[in-house]
């Protein structure tokens, strides 16, 4: 076994007998002790909780039970999400009073059933509420490739823990686009599911009609491993939809072969750096994609989505803007306080064009199977960095990273972001799919990664 091996790999040693999940989760502490001191992605590690999974996982192996498809996996999660024994911090100062939790989350409860073993807590932006994964309180998580760069947020921590090889797999939240810009600026896959096909119960909330949960790893095959295990209808989250799983692993190696694939024009086009059309139309050549398709008001869309995540996110947190003001990093205060000035009208005009832009994107679907479009519109800026120029215009960093996946998170479309591994550093791609259509997203990214265009690259690979 190396540091490197997926969750796939390293679930088939263990089951096979050629590892055990004790040695696994020993060297994964290991990786994390050495190198967590210079890039920063975790908050709390659980090293005694982790060893006595790894031991149950093992003794399961033992007594020849059914294999487990996660078997001795290491993960981390975001720290939003509950875990039994912390206090839920979701990357704030104000949290760190909480009780500690009481019970894990949905989400981890199933990966551990699975076989996988938790070994700790995230860093991440203040509530989510963030693009670079910078948190004043904790300190910014870096990026492996260039640890004077950003991972990208709000789950830094995430990407971060996963492209540094401290684990190969890591749960993420994504409300605007905070799987896939970590994924793309640390070179990693991400999986953004359709909206409601997760369960969100156990997780401390963003903008509940935009929040997603979903995995980080380095390769289609692990976030499928994760997907599926995760998957299943949960009465603890009110949007989590009644509908059965569909799993998807087995279905990785039909590819790419016969969907109708077309690249986003227009919007997702303008202000993209050349890097991330290099991608893009890497990743189009590939796949032998010719069609360009032009998705509708998606400008718009990105305004709209502004307006209620932050009447939505104001509204969540306005007593404790109230009492701890001054307790909230400075630039989501003042987003948050601006969210709660926004007049209803304007609100109620933003959930009617919802409505309309979901119809619309949706009617292109009956032409395609698969949209592409950048996922962010560069590669990792530098920490601290507070401006870039987009289409000739300086703009501040933090709210335009996410220029390409809000108009798409927007309506709760399922995405892969894949990462291509250009040098010095990599840069992702979406692959977008209909709604519970996460089968098609994963075979394309499947594809691309056995065709060589999508990897996960090491850092030293791109030094």
């Amino acid at each position: 076994m190396t540091d490197w091996d997926t969750a796939g790999v390293i679930a088939r040693a263990v089951n096979a007998g050629d590892t055990t999940a004790v040695a696994v989760t020993e060297a994964a502490l290991a990786r994390i002790a050495a190198g967590n001191g210079q890039l920063n992605a975790f908050t709390a590690i659980t090293a005694d909780r982790a060893l006595a999974k790894a031991r149950a996982v093992d003794e399961n192996r033992a007594a020849q039970a059914t294999p487990l498809p996660l078997a001795g996996v290491p993960f981390a999660v975001k720290n939003l999400f509950d875990v039994a024994g912390l206090p839920t911090l979701a990357g704030s100062k104000i949290n760190r009073d909480r009780v500690p939790a009481t019970a894990d989350s949905p989400l981890i409860q199933r990966l551990e059933a699975s076989g996988a073993v938790l070994v700790g807590a995230l860093n991440m932006g203040e509530y989510a509420y963030d693009f670079t994964g910078e948190n004043v309180h904790d300190g910014p998580s870096r990026n492996p490739h260039d640890p004077s760069r950003m991972s990208g947020g709000s789950s830094g921590g995430s990407g971060t823990a996963v492209a540094a090889g401290f684990v190969p797999l890591a749960l993420g939240s994504d409300t605007n686009g905070s799987i896939r810009v970590p994924s793309s600026f640390c070179g990693l896959f991400g999986l953004k599911p359709t909206y409601g096909r997760l369960s969100r119960a156990g997780s401390f909330p963003f903008v509940a009609s935009l929040d997603h949960l979903g995995p980080l790893a380095r390769s289609a095959l692990d976030l499928a491993l994760a997907y599926d295990a995760m998957q299943g209808y949960d009465p603890g989250d009110p949007a989590c939809a009644d509908r059965p799983a569909e799993p998807t692993v087995s279905l990785l190696e039909q590819g790419a072969e016969g969907l109708r694939i077309a690249v986003a024009g227009d919007w997702f086009k303008r202000g993209a750096y050349p890097e991330a059309l290099t991608a893009l139309e890497t990743v189009a050549n590939a796949l032998g994609v010719t069609q360009e398709i032009i998705i509708p008001e998606a400008e718009r869309a990105r305004s709209a989505a502004y307006v209620i995540t932050a009447t939505e996110g104001a509204a969540l947190h306005l007593d404790r803007l109230r009492h701890r003001a001054a307790d909230f990093d400075p630039a989501v205060r003042d987003r948050l306080t601006a969210g709660a000035l926004i007049p209803a009208p304007l609100v109620a005009e933003a959930q009617k064009f919802r409505r309309w832009y979901r119809d619309a994107v949706l009617k292109l679907f009956e032409s395609v199977d698969i949209i592409l479009a950048p996922a962010t519109p560069c590669t990792a800026p530098l920490i601290g960095q507070q401006s870039f120029v987009i289409d000739g215009v300086e703009l501040p960093v933090r709210p335009n990273i996410g220029l390409y996946t809000q108009p798409i998170s927007f309506i709760g479309l399922p995405v892969v972001a894949v990462p291509v591994p250009l040098k010095p550093l990599p840069i992702g791609v979406q692959i977008i799919a209909a709604p519970w259509r996460e089968d098609l997203a994963l075979r394309t990214a499947h594809a691309l990664e056995q065709a060589g265009i999508a990897a996960a690259p090491r850092p030293m690979e791109n030094a």
